[in-house]
């Protein structure tokens, strides 16, 4: 069967309430440990239908848009999913006050009851109607980010359809390119401002019904965080700061030397080379093409995942209009298979990108088939980044099929963009910190935070006078702030991570492997800390530990002569 022969049917919310109803009474009246375990896996299947149309209409609504029937099924979601919060919470506390909880622990792990419990943390009855103006505010946000059509080039463009002019050799086409996707924006301000206003008041009123001081440690318990906390994160920040932000200049300064521009500008950060920045010898199915041959070469597993994957079209990469922006994987659970969302453009973040969600992909596909229960099917979002991220670092020897002459360009500027990128992601979570602790700042405040804060982590970054810019609107294009509150951290953690895979799979392939495998069938079954201890590998939290990887990669890339190229 392929995706588009995958049946779609609306859940009916009235049905499954008395579903969860009847599951709870039977539990309740339940006289054996066996009963009760029965009752937990004829819920979990429960929960994987549901999920599997949810997730259909989802991604049915971000391939396209303006699709009217999947708008509608994106907005009864938006809807009713709280509501449905509303009843399996009741079904929740249940099972965590079940007697027989002790048994149920020892069948299918501490930590689904320890997930449960965290979620009874995030959710009282009283704040369903705060939840439904989250969803559709957030549904207005991608509505409105997607609804970009910039003339540029003598066509209308999106906004992923406008990167690679960003990245052109050519420096007033991406200046021209910068300006005309800050326009959009400006012109958008007050509506993002608006929509972002709302979101931060709501998710600050959710915080106070629910007992908190604010929005922060809510945020930190929906992103499912059981060993770190603020304290963590922000000591992990400091060392950012400390070790990666200096060589964060160094690689601009370097950059600034090999374009030959006398000063850096914010137009030029896209462009690596004076040849132009790597890119992939082909278009979208000849991607695949490669694709499919370099996983076929890399493991057994990995060759059945993606022959899967490609014969039942679980993969929508070409960029088109009213898609949304980004890229993402999901999972379809009753079909055990994942799904690859993307917009390729022609630039190296098209191989990037398929790499990345691959690595998704392919965690979810092994953990499907490797785990009992579909609460292990994901870890935690910055444990699911290491295999995303470490995934592009293990298909490093297949690169030269898809740049061919620009294979040392790409090395340099994927290894290099790992090290550019982190001060970025804890830029956008500090600035969430400040947000959310500062719930009732004027959105202008919120905007100049940005800037402050732009300062200290990207230090180089000159917007050269481009008004747009100066207002302090750069952040509205990151979906996550919108979308994920707190979501960003996790892939400068996983960077981390990644790297020392990188490191470790150039010293012993075989071993890098191993623990990568080991990673992707434990899935979600252990905590981000429980994983990293499992396989080995370092915890970013621990002072030093980002320190550590510095040297290794900067020895890399002193061994390829930048300028050169």
């Amino acid at each position: 069967m392929v995706f588009k022969d995958f049946e779609y049917k609306r859940v009916d919310i009235e049905e499954l309430k008395s579903i969860y109803n009847r599951i709870k009474e039977d539990l309740e009246k339940s006289e054996s440990s066996e009963k009760a375990a029965e009752l937990y896996l004829e819920l979990d299947e429960l929960n994987k239908k549901f999920g599997t149309n949810y997730s259909l209409a989802y991604i049915r609504n971000s391939i396209d848009t303006t699709d009217e029937f999947y708008a509608a099924e994106k907005a009864f979601y938006d809807e009713n999913l709280p509501l449905v919060s509303e009843f399996s919470n009741e079904l929740g506390i249940a099972f965590a006050n079940s007697k027989f909880r002790p048994e149920l622990e020892e069948r299918f792990g501490k930590l689904a009851f320890q997930k449960i419990d965290l979620d009874l943390k995030i959710f009282k009855n009283e704040i369903v109607e705060d939840l439904q103006e989250e969803n559709k505010l957030t549904t207005e946000y991608v509505k409105l980010t997607s609804s970009a059509k910039i003339m540029f080039d003598g066509e209308e463009r999106n906004l992923s359809e406008m990167v690679p002019y960003t990245q052109n050799i050519d420096r007033e086409v991406r200046k021209e390119a910068v300006i005309a996707v800050g326009k959009f924006f400006e012109e958008n301000m007050e509506e993002y401002d608006r929509i972002y206003d709302s979101m931060v008041k709501v998710r600050d009123r959710i915080a106070k019904k629910l007992g908190y001081e604010n929005f922060v440690e809510v945020g930190y318990l929906r992103m499912g965080r059981l060993d770190y906390n603020a304290k963590d994160v922000a000591n992990y920040r400091k060392q950012i700061k400390e070790s990666v932000v200096p060589l964060y200049v160094e690689l601009r300064k370097k950059q600034e030397k090999r374009i030959k521009v006398d000063k850096l500008k914010y137009y030029d950060e896209g462009m690596s080379f004076l040849t132009g920045n790597p890119t992939p010898k082909g278009d979208r199915e000849w991607m695949v093409d490669k694709a499919k041959t370099m996983y076929k070469e890399l493991s057994p597993e990995t060759h059945e995942f993606f022959s899967k994957m490609v014969e039942q079209e679980l993969l929508d990469l070409d960029s088109k209009k009213g898609k949304q922006g980004g890229g993402y994987c999901t999972s379809l659970d009753s079909y055990n298979m994942p799904f690859i969302f993307a917009n390729f453009n022609g630039t190296a973040h098209d191989v990037e990108v398929l790499t990345h969600e691959a690595g998704h992909a392919f965690q979810s596909y092994q953990t499907m088939r490797n785990v009992d229960i579909s609460a292990y099917y994901w870890p935690t979002s910055e444990s699911a980044e290491i295999h995303s991220m470490s995934m592009e670092f293990l298909t490093w020897p297949w690169m030269e099929s898809f740049f061919k002459e620009d294979i040392d360009k790409f090395k340099y500027h994927h290894l290099s963009g790992a090290f550019l990128f982190i001060p970025y992601g804890a830029l956008v979570d500090e600035f969430q910190h400040y947000v959310y602790e500062n719930p009732n700042v004027t959105p202008e405040d919120r905007r100049m935070k940005w800037l402050e804060l732009e300062k200290e982590y990207l230090p180089t970054r000159d917007y050269d006078g481009i008004e747009s810019y100066e207002k302090g609107l750069f952040w509205f294009k990151q979906g996550h702030i919108f979308e994920m509150p707190f979501y960003y951290i996790d892939y400068t953690l996983a960077q981390v991570i990644a790297l020392q895979m990188w490191k470790l799979n150039g010293e012993n392939k075989e071993l890098a492997w191993e623990k990568y495998m080991r990673l992707c069938n434990l899935g979600g079954s252990k905590t981000f800390l429980g994983l990293l201890e499992d396989v080995k590998l370092d915890n970013p939290f621990e002072s030093g530990s980002i320190s550590k990887i510095i040297p290794p990669v900067k020895a890399f890339l002193e061994t390829i002569n930048d300028e050169n190229l």
